[in-house]
């Protein structure tokens, strides 16, 4: 339990570390556009040189870091950009148009950097996991893998791997980490299946500060496929 109140509190922080380079990143992006010139630039211009550090963020930093950046740069753009400067009161149409399709555009910038930052991550996991379970010749050795992997990758506060070794035999539950009493009901359920039908379950109890993707996440589905062949293989290998 200290160890997972440590990761929380260095995930948190790590967040808020984050969070504020951005806006940090913000300001100073602001202050070169004022060193140039309002009349030089104009407010269009101005407008797509704040979606660099933004998009920059969100590629570095993540989507914590990037919805900081936006909202800064947004009061940054109404406050010293767009008439009358120095209050975040607009007096045209014009600037409330620049300003709502600065903050759409940012919006769909953002969503589109963390959507691909997402399928590459989710990539990724699937190659740790099928490497991890490449070469496992017995169930327990896959059931095992398969609950350290789930723990340590989204730093689960327990996992348990339920699978049934043989047809009408009793089922094997394998924790991680173990002798962890359960903290209630598991936030995430995934049946285990092969070509033998229905074979175990994984049940994750998740750290408050982290987000599981959902039982019918396409992450989850892939990886539980990919753990029913590896349970499959280690059967007929044993």
């Amino acid at each position: 339990h200290e160890e997972a109140s440590m990761k929380k509190l260095h995930f948190s922080s790590q967040l808020i570390s984050e969070s504020v380079r951005a806006v940090f990143l913000i300001m100073g992006t602001t202050l070169l556009l004022l060193l140039i010139g309002r009349e030089t630039l104009g407010e269009a211009v101005i407008a797509l040189v704040y979606l660099i550090p933004i998009a920059w963020s969100a590629n570095r930093w993540g989507q914590q870091a990037s919805v900081s950046s936006a909202l800064t740069a947004a009061l940054s753009f109404d406050f010293f950009f767009i008439p009358p400067f120095y209050t975040f009161a607009v007096s045209r149409l014009e600037g409330w148009l620049v300003l709502g399709i600065f903050l759409a555009v940012a919006i769909v910038v953002v969503g589109r950097i963390q959507a691909s930052i997402s399928t590459a991550h989710e990539a990724v996991l699937m190659y740790d996991l099928c490497e991890a379970l490449t070469g496992m010749r017995s169930q327990d050795a896959v059931a095992h893998t398969t609950a350290r992997f789930f723990q340590q990758y989204f730093m689960a506060s327990l996992v348990k791997v339920i699978y049934r070794p043989q047809k009408n035999a009793a089922d094997i539950v394998i924790c991680a980490p173990q002798d962890t009493s359960e903290p209630g009901r598991p936030e995430r359920q995934l049946p285990i299946l092969n070509t033998w039908g229905l074979i175990g379950e994984i049940q994750i109890w998740s750290n408050e500060d982290i987000n599981l993707p959902g039982n019918d996440s396409r992450l989850f589905k892939n990886f539980a496929s990919q753990i029913g062949r590896a349970f499959e293989r280690a059967q007929l290998y044993e």
